[in-house]
């Protein structure tokens, strides 16, 4: 059995994290440890949690948690932080800039940097692309259930799920990243996401998202050999 230790940057991820992820990968042989808020400030001893407002308080609270378990061989640390809004003193936040006309190019780009400052084997850094809402669009049909009658809004957003090749290439724009065309078609998802989002992605599925989203796919399935590689 590995341990993991999963950071997430708002309460969406973490209660993603917490009902989906934890009894999935439960399976396969990984322990879902914890999921906690990334840091955003550090004061007087004191972690501030939530968002990903600066790089520097994400990667000491990492680096700590990395520290208290130093030669634990079965224990992994992973993250879940937005591409949509990165922050712009992460590692190599210049040079992936330059690869905006490729997304999954780009988001390597930073994860592997990532992957570099912590400079810890046991650290799987993946950031999502371009935001956790992409997966939602996996089936924007599941949004009835919390918006019945809302059958022009769904569609819109169907429309929009079937323009694209995947959902992650929906893009990261201040007006059409993920989120913001849901909350242009339900305005009141905006309150509500650390509620609705989780459970619209249970009726939607692992299966399915990952079916859709290959970014995603590939770090699910990275974590769940974390139970074979542990042994």
């Amino acid at each position: 059995m590995a341990r993991l230790y999963l950071f997430a940057e708002g309460q969406t991820e973490q209660t993603f994290a917490d009902t989906l992820l934890k009894p999935h990968l439960a399976n396969m042989g990984v322990y879902l440890q914890a999921s906690i808020l990334t840091a955003h400030a550090k004061k007087k001893g004191k972690v501030y949690r939530g968002g990903a407002l600066k790089y520097v308080p994400i990667r000491d609270d990492i680096l700590r948690f990395l520290a208290q378990e130093k030669g634990m061989r079965d224990v992994f640390f992973t993250t879940m932080i937005d591409l949509y809004a990165l922050p712009d003193d992460f590692p190599k936040w210049e040079e992936a800039e330059k690869l905006r006309h490729s997304p999954g190019k780009r988001v390597e780009a930073l994860e592997q940097a990532f992957a570099r400052d912590i400079n810890d084997w046991r650290f799987i850094p993946y950031i999502q692309l371009h935001e956790y809402e992409a997966y939602l669009f996996s089936d924007p049909t599941q949004f009835a259930f919390f918006y019945g009658h809302h059958e022009k809004a769904i569609s819109a957003l169907k429309v929009i799920a079937e323009s694209y090749n995947t959902p992650e290439l929906i893009d990261d724009g201040t007006h059409t990243a993920p989120s913001k065309r849901i909350i242009a078609e339900f305005p009141d998802y905006a309150g509500a996401k650390p509620v609705v989002g989780p459970q619209v992605a249970a009726l939607i599925g692992l299966d399915a998202i990952r079916s859709k989203c290959p970014h995603f796919e590939a770090w699910l399935s990275r974590l769940e050999r974390l139970g074979a590689e542990s042994h």
